[in-house]
């Protein structure tokens, strides 16, 4: 049986090169290291582009809900021995659907499950929940520098 990990937002910090206001996963809850990853992003009223999208209506932008399960993912990657401490780079994201906003207060909770790996290219399908109803879905590929 493969150990599965959990990782705080330091630990998160020592694998991602991401940083504040870009670093959209908050703490891994389960990683299998080239296999799957849960984790979660909460979203507060203090994210930087609540600012603007949109005053008065907060909603955290799509694309950002793809970058967090995007980040999830390269978790998962880069936790296996081959790629620690490389950069993860974004190739690519197919069949996105948005399915509900995601608002100040929600935790987000991304999960992750990798596809395909050769050499240093990945693929994996990624599904983000609020309160267990589905955000958002895609298809995505990861390319590790």
């Amino acid at each position: 049986m493969t150990e599965k990990i959990e990782m705080t937002a330091e630990e998160i910090q020592a694998v991602l090169p991401h940083r504040y206001p870009m670093l959209l996963v908050d703490k891994v809850l389960e990683l299998v290291p080239g296999e799957s990853i849960k984790a979660q992003k909460n979203v507060t009223i203090n994210e930087e582009f609540f600012q603007g999208h949109f005053p008065g209506n907060p909603v955290m932008p799509g694309v950002l809900i793809v970058e967090s399960l995007a980040q999830a993912g390269a978790i998962a990657l880069l936790k296996m021995d081959r790629f620690a401490g490389k950069t993860p780079y974004f190739g690519g994201v197919d069949k996105v659907k948005f399915r509900r906003m995601v608002r100040p207060g929600d935790v987000l909770k991304l999960e992750v499950t990798l596809d395909k790996l050769k050499e240093n290219i990945g693929s994996a399908h990624a599904v983000a929940t609020v309160d267990g109803e589905k955000a958002c879905s895609a298809d995505l590929l990861f390319l590790i520098g």
